[in-house]
């Protein structure tokens, strides 16, 4: 059995920054799984810019944005291995890997960073009526075989979905000379970011179609329409709603789920709002000196976020393996009136200046954030507009060592 001081599994934004952050806060012991080919995860095949903006001031397509710190992880020999799967990961921190080079190895670790990122959800969990034909697909993988193999995936396309895969997609198959006949979005409320419904669909003048779903698919051995029905507020098909759109294709975006397949098996608890970890404000998860960032943890909008998470999880690791970190009673954080979700879900009562990640489940515009302690409120923040497709962050300046839990809800004003 090889020993390691960290072992990182997941080699995409998350990872690497990980990589980085903790070899710069004196941990140079570190090995970095990644089971694709090379590293970079998910950004290798998002060829569009607009990432950096935040981190490097610059926008950059996908490729570019993980090379910066592909370079870096390699500027420093950060040991890594592409091409290796990770079969088991047990509360001792025992990873278990295989590969063509290195055959079946286990690792010891004295501390574990999960940055595995996160799949997308299936036709099969949607329930639409309909054959088995070709045409069909998840927007991450039309996305793969268009940038990354350099096939078409149709002509004349649905989308499912309103999430930021499907309206950048919704770009790139137009840009490519295929037709997008309109994007599906079963809530009242697109779940992407602002600014790629602007750039993605209005530019191009591709309808997007609010409370509506794809309620069958056509065809036998290939996709030849869908029917589209207008939904009710419990999201039911209304009677008479119903669109025809002859297709060739159907793009489904219907969301993200962590991949937390290994955590489970390490017995890591697992939040049933986010799918991730249920984690403190290091990161740290459930057991000891196992921690997660990225979208493993909860699915982020911008990778710039990503990056900021991972290197506070590399620094965390890092004091972790060094000794540095004190037991420290800790309050739960609960998400109140109108929130979706907080990361993290528990935060230390000695700690300071604790960024508080969390959706809201609506939109709502002249929105205040509340945050209490025992029912008195610690904390107020006005906010113009919150919409459930844009992370929100707030900070917290101190936790207070009072017994009761944090409560952060979302109230009109």
């Amino acid at each position: 059995m090889k020993r390691k001081q960290l072992v990182i599994i997941g080699g995409g934004p998350a990872g690497l920054a990980a990589a980085v952050s903790a070899y710069d806060n004196g941990i140079k012991d570190i090995l970095i799984i990644e089971r694709e080919h090379r590293l970079g995860g998910i950004l290798m095949q998002c060829i569009h810019n607009g990432f950096g903006l935040h981190r490097f001031g610059e926008s950059l397509t996908g490729p570019e944005y993980a090379q910066r710190y592909v370079e870096e992880v390699k500027k420093r020999n950060i040991e890594y291995l592409t091409d290796t799967t990770v079969l088991d990961l047990t509360e001792k921190k025992e990873i278990t890997m295989i590969s063509a080079k290195t055959g079946l190895v286990t690792v010891r670790a004295k501390a574990v960073i999960l940055a595995m990122g996160c799949r997308e959800r299936s036709r099969g969990a949607l329930n639409i009526a309909g054959s088995r034909p070709a045409g069909i697909y998840s927007a991450g993988t039309a996305q793969k075989y268009i940038n990354v193999k350099g096939y078409m995936v149709g002509k004349r396309v649905v989308i499912l979905g309103s999430g930021d895969i499907g309206l950048i997609m919704a770009r790139r198959l137009t840009l490519e000379g295929a037709k997008v006949l309109a994007v599906c979005e079963i809530m009242p409320f697109s779940s992407g970011l602002k600014r790629n419904i602007e750039q993605c669909l209005n530019d191009f003048n591709i309808p997007l179609y609010l409370s509506h779903t794809i309620t069958e698919i056509r065809g036998k051995e290939r996709v030849t329409g869908v029917t589209v029905s207008k939904v009710d507020k419990d999201k039911k098909p209304i009677a008479g709603t119903e669109k025809d759109f002859e297709c060739d294709t159907v793009l489904f975006s219907v969301g993200l789920i962590p991949e937390n397949e290994l955590s489970k098996t390490a017995g890591v608890e697992l939040s049933p709002k986010t799918k991730g970890a249920v984690v403190d404000e290091t990161r740290q998860t459930s057991l000891d000196g196992v921690f997660a960032c990225g979208n493993v943890l909860h699915v982020h909008d911008l990778v710039d976020f990503v990056s900021e998470e991972a290197d506070s999880t590399g620094k965390a690791a890092a004091a972790y393996i060094k000794g540095e970190c004190k037991p420290d009673k800790k309050a739960e954080v609960l998400p109140g009136e109108n929130v979706g979700y907080v990361v993290p879900q528990k935060v230390s009562v000695n700690a300071k200046d604790v960024k508080l990640f969390f959706r809201v489940k609506d939109v709502v515009l002249n929105g205040k954030i509340v945050i209490t302690r025992d029912g008195e409120e610690i904390l107020s923040v006005k906010r113009q507009v919150l919409t459930p497709g844009e992370m929100q962050t707030v900070v917290l300046k101190t936790v207070g060592n009072s017994a009761g839990d944090i409560e952060l809800k979302v109230v009109k004003e």
